[in-house]
């Protein structure tokens, strides 16, 4: 997801937070509004290319999918499909969608809309940084390449049935069917709107977008039509941008907006958690997620291994803790300690900067070098860049720090040539689903590594893409084992490579007003709010 600081799009279901929940969905009376504040503007919501914690969450109510997750869980679920059938191989998926399902234009969904947007997803011409998920559908590397419009994988059996099939057993297809890359857009919207699609997105989600001010805000209305019904709740919802986070709080706690979707500022922190007041506002949770600096392998001096892993052994990570007062714990590889796969055995690279300096002058580099970190411009981000600045400057390297924009950030790790070094953080990789191999391909694997990516290290290594292949075509859950015992191996071969410095697993803590409900509200995590009928925004907003 991903990817920022608040919960993404499917580990928000995963790792709900642990609140009460009403007797019945009855106790939630419909109608009443919602404001959630957030200080950046939103660059996309076209499903095939938004791929940030903010739009992510603002998609998934605008748009629908195959599969979905049951809320609060890490259980699949059927959205757009009524049901579905796997082949005894593992590699064919008959989905039978649900009948009268209609988009906001008011033309009904069909089989022939799963197709096109499956196909969209993977064109090149599309540039979605998503097409690497569905590399397991037969033809896919056909069109990746440009040599297929369509793939043949994905096949219209009647206007109600679509057969996918598979070129390799995977194991996380279905959770792919629930990410907001598979969801479902009209053709002729698409093609009506061109590249401006993202700016006029029509989609069959419980809410359709009626107003989009750039810089002030976007509101989203209830689809009286939906095809769930009963839902949603909320009649309305407006997110309204530019708002500095510490503003956003007091809006908040002047009954002003409801959600503060940027969280707790940093600044605040420890005045709110010592708050009484704001003892039932907080929502305190878990979640899949690792913040990172990745060095560019196609950039020099970052070619050089050596430098890579002085890199590693430069940074203090417990001081950079520390700077976020103590919401995370240090990490030493990709993947997050809740995560199967996760290695606790491995030690990782020690902090020791004299041990940096020789590796360093092994490298050629005796006197250090010059670079650029690039960082998104919201606190804390900045402040722990200077941290990891202060820090490389001790062996030597002065890196100029490029705050900015997080689209910006974004749009120079997709480039192979701009970003020498990124802190993730702000964009910090959150899982889109409960499986090592998201920590993988899109993020570390060769499918990643492409204009547009989210690998900004530009890491591939062929061997571990086959390994990390393997990993996924073991589907029976009996060698569940096997499985993640494998994926641990891939995860400490990368750090042998060192394209990451892994710096810690946040914790996730954020707010919300009295105004919806009391501990017994149904609420999962902000950026789960505006997303369709499952996350049941509050009890009685009115």
């Amino acid at each position: 997801m991903k990817v920022r600081y608040l919960t993404g799009v499917a580990s928000a279901a995963l790792l709900a937070a642990t609140l009460a929940v009403p007797a019945s969905a009855e106790d939630i009376k419909q109608g009443g509004s919602m404001i959630v504040t957030y200080k950046d503007d939103v660059s996309t919501l076209d499903p095939a290319i938004g791929y940030d914690w903010q739009n992510w969450s603002m998609i998934k109510s605008l748009f629908d999918g195959l599969m979905d997750y049951e809320p609060g869980t890490t259980d699949l679920t059927t959205d757009l499909a009524e049901s579905y059938t796997i082949s005894e191989d593992g590699k064919t998926f008959t989905f039978k969608l649900r009948d009268g399902v209609t988009f906001h234009n008011g033309r009904k969904l069909t089989a022939e809309d799963v197709k096109y947007s499956l196909d969209r997803v993977v064109n090149p011409k599309t540039q979605s940084p998503g097409a690497g998920f569905f590399g397991s559908i037969k033809g896919y590397d056909a069109v990746a390449a440009g040599e297929a419009e369509s793939l043949d994988g994905v096949s219209v059996v009647d206007p109600l049935t679509v057969k996918i099939e598979l070129s390799r057993p995977d194991a996380t297809f279905l959770h792919v069917m629930a990410l907001n890359f598979s969801f479902v857009v009209p053709k002729e919207e698409v093609e009506k709107w061109g590249a401006d699609f993202g700016k006029h997105p029509v989609g069959s989600g419980a809410f359709s977008l009626e107003e989009w001010t750039l810089g002030q805000r976007l509101v989203f209305k209830r689809n009286a039509e939906y095809w769930r019904a009963g839902t949603p709740k909320l009649d309305q919802i407006t997110f309204e941008v530019g708002q500095e986070p510490v503003v956003a709080l007091l809006r908040m706690q002047r009954g002003e907006a409801d959600i503060p979707g940027d969280g707790i500022p940093p600044a605040k922190f420890l005045e709110v958690m010592k708050d009484p007041q704001s003892k039932d506002l907080i929502i305190e949770g878990g979640q899949l997620q690792t913040g990172y600096v990745s060095m560019n392998v196609k950039m020099p001096p970052f070619d050089k291994l050596e430098v890579r892993k002085a890199v590693n052994m430069a940074i203090n990570k417990e001081r950079v803790v520390r700077i976020i007062n103590g919401r995370a714990v240090v990490a030493n590889q990709p993947l997050p300690p809740s995560m199967p796969g996760y290695d606790k055995d491995y030690k990782g690279y020690s902090f020791d900067p004299e041990a940096a300096k020789k590796l360093l002058a092994e490298a050629g580099y005796p006197d250090g070098f010059e670079t650029e970190l690039y960082v998104y411009n919201t606190d804390p981000n900045p402040r722990i860049a200077q941290s990891i600045q202060a820090d490389l400057a001790a062996i030597g390297i002065k890196a100029e720090l490029k705050a900015l924009a997080q689209a910006n950030v974004i749009a120079a790790g997709g480039e192979a040539d701009q970003a020498p070094m990124i802190w993730s953080g702000g964009m910090a990789w959150i899982a889109d689903f409960p499986d090592p191999s998201n920590f993988y391909g899109p993020i570390l694997g060769c499918a990643g590594a492409v204009k547009g990516g989210w690998n900004w290290s530009w890491y591939c290594n062929e061997e571990l893409d086959k390994l990390a292949a393997e990993a996924d075509s073991i589907t029976d859950p009996a060698r569940k084992e096997e499985r993640e015992k494998l994926w641990g191996k891939i995860f400490t071969s990368i750090m042998d490579d060192a394209p990451w410095v892994p710096v810690f697993n946040e914790l996730r803590f954020t707010m919300r007003s009295d105004r919806l409900g009391g501990p017994d509200a149904i609420f999962v995590d902000p950026v789960h709010i505006p997303v369709n009928y499952d996350y049941v925004w509050a009890k009685d907003v009115q």
